[in-house]
């Protein structure tokens, strides 16, 4: 499926068309939807993590440091001078993104958020440079937010936590996921390369409780084609 960028608006109805056409072969030179930048614990400055994505060729991407939206606040700002400035340049994507701590099946796990309102008074407690507690800390509340704040909830690397992924990603579905990152080098490969028996896995269930596949290379350096 070929996705018209120029046609198509909205944040998340186009983020809706890429997500339903990614495959192992989308991170990490076509999409990217898992990095980190010095605004949490990444290595990277926000224009330099630009400047990759731009020669890197990427089409799309998000920025989703923990619990804030200052990185993305300063690549949008840098993307759009740098629009101006080269005005007959292929320009990529850049959706907000957050990534939030949540209780699933009491374990901690990570849940991406994508396209949402930034100013949205209910994403807005997972914006805060740290982790919330109590009854936002709940997954099923984690997803409800997003949603109110027009944007698609997605779990991070469900091969990593404490609780198996048969486990966890039905219930996510249940609380109202709308994806999983089934591309994901858990053993951090050089080059990147999503680890096969643990994205075929995620797949069918993603398959199975009709959810969108997602691929990131969660960079925490100074690299987006790997993760350290």
């Amino acid at each position: 499926m070929v996705v018209n960028f120029a046609r198509t608006t909205a944040s998340t109805e186009l983020l809706t068309q890429v997500f339903q056409q990614i495959d192992a072969q989308s991170c990490p030179r076509s999409f990217n939807f898992h990095m980190h930048t010095v605004y949490s614990d990444g290595k990277l400055q926000p224009n330099i993590l630009m400047e990759q994505a731009i020669a890197i060729g990427l089409k799309g991407l998000a920025i989703t440091d923990h619990h804030s939206i200052s990185g993305y606040q300063a690549a949008h700002a840098w993307l759009e001078d740098w629009r101006w400035s080269n005005p007959d340049s292929s320009i990529p994507h850049l959706w907000s993104g957050v990534e939030i701590n949540a209780n699933l099946l009491d374990v901690e796990v990570h849940i991406l958020a994508y396209g949402f309102e930034i100013e949205n008074s209910s994403i807005k407690p997972y914006l805060q440079r740290k982790a919330v507690i109590g009854r936002d800390y709940q997954a099923a509340n984690v997803i409800a937010a997003i949603h109110d704040a027009g944007g698609l909830a997605v779990l991070a690397h469900p091969v990593r936590y404490k609780r198996s992924h048969f486990d966890l990603i039905p219930k996510a579905a249940e609380y109202g996921i709308d994806g999983v990152e089934a591309f994901y080098a858990y053993k951090n490969p050089n080059p990147w390369k999503p680890c096969a028996v643990e994205s075929e896995e995620v797949q069918l269930l993603a398959e199975e409780y009709s959810l969108f596949n997602t691929c990131g290379t969660d960079t925490h350096g100074l690299n987006l084609l790997q993760r350290l």
